[in-house]
């Protein structure tokens, strides 16, 4: 099975590039599955109904969400009702919409796609690891085949959760950080990691933002309004994933960026 994942899409330029350039990325590498972390595409903050039905028009099979899931308001209106969209498992389950796991079928097999939020300079959501061994232990009665979008700031969480579940989920594959990071490599008992896969959207900005706010902020130490990047070049960030069709665990991964230090090649 192979997995194609995106990372944060970030405003109206990051969904020029995935409607540009998901087809042409499906048609070189092939993928069962492809995931876009989205919860960044509505401006910079949150994602909306319209937003999600064109990631999925484009060929997108699962959105993943994070911190910014509940920023734009309407969510509150499609997100029981979108199936293949999913938001933190680790919100309160008792009064939070939307579910935080989701399975796609592919052929004779399933797919069990996780989003699970850390804790560390984040929102403090109940505990992601207690979390994980629940949805982990429910995946593992149906499918071997395990994808973990976990969305945090700090890497040692990051690594952490990655050699907690190491031998029990496919790929644990961060986001939320906007910078892809060069540390892939498949753990000792057959999990593929990668720290941060990075963002898709503006190249020339800041995470996305614009630079000029940004840099305002750290000169002054005051707050600041922070406005996406809307136009100019762009970045697109993804990893693929080759899973052992027996055991469920990543055989290969690559991460890569597409820019134009870097353009994509078909």
């Amino acid at each position: 099975m192979r997995i194609l994942f995106i990372g944060d899409v970030v405003g109206s330029l990051g969904r020029e590039w995935i409607h540009e350039y998901v087809p042409k990325m499906k048609k070189k590498y092939r993928p069962q599955v492809t995931i876009v972390n989205g919860e960044n595409a509505a401006s910079g903050r949150g994602i909306t109904e319209k937003i999600y039905k064109g990631f999925l028009q484009d060929g997108v099979d699962v959105v993943t969400l994070g911190n910014h899931t509940w920023d734009n308001r309407g969510i509150f209106e499609f997100i029981s009702d979108a199936p293949k969209m999913i938001r933190p498992a680790n919100f309160p389950e008792e009064t939070t919409p939307g579910k935080g796991m989701v399975y796609v079928k592919v052929n004779q097999q399933e797919l069990a796609v996780i989003n699970m939020q850390a804790r560390t300079f984040m929102t403090p959501l109940d505990d992601p690891f207690k979390k994980m061994d629940q949805l982990v232990t429910e995946a593992q009665k149906r499918t071997p085949f395990i994808f973990v979008d976990f969305h945090g700031e700090v890497t040692s969480e990051k690594q952490a959760m990655g050699w907690y579940l190491d031998g029990r989920v496919s790929a644990v594959i961060g986001t939320h950080t906007h910078v892809q990071t060069n540390d892939g490599r498949i753990l000792p008992q057959g999990t593929g990691y990668l720290s941060d896969v990075g963002m898709t959207g503006p190249y020339d900005g800041i995470l996305g933002m614009k630079r000029e706010a940004v840099i305002e902020k750290f000169l002054t130490a005051l707050p600041h309004r922070f406005e996406v990047v809307e136009e100019g070049r762009g970045i697109l960030s993804y990893c693929v994933l080759d899973l052992d069709p027996q055991t469920g665990m990543t055989k290969k991964i690559t991460y890569q960026s597409i820019s134009e230090d870097h353009p994509f090649e078909s």
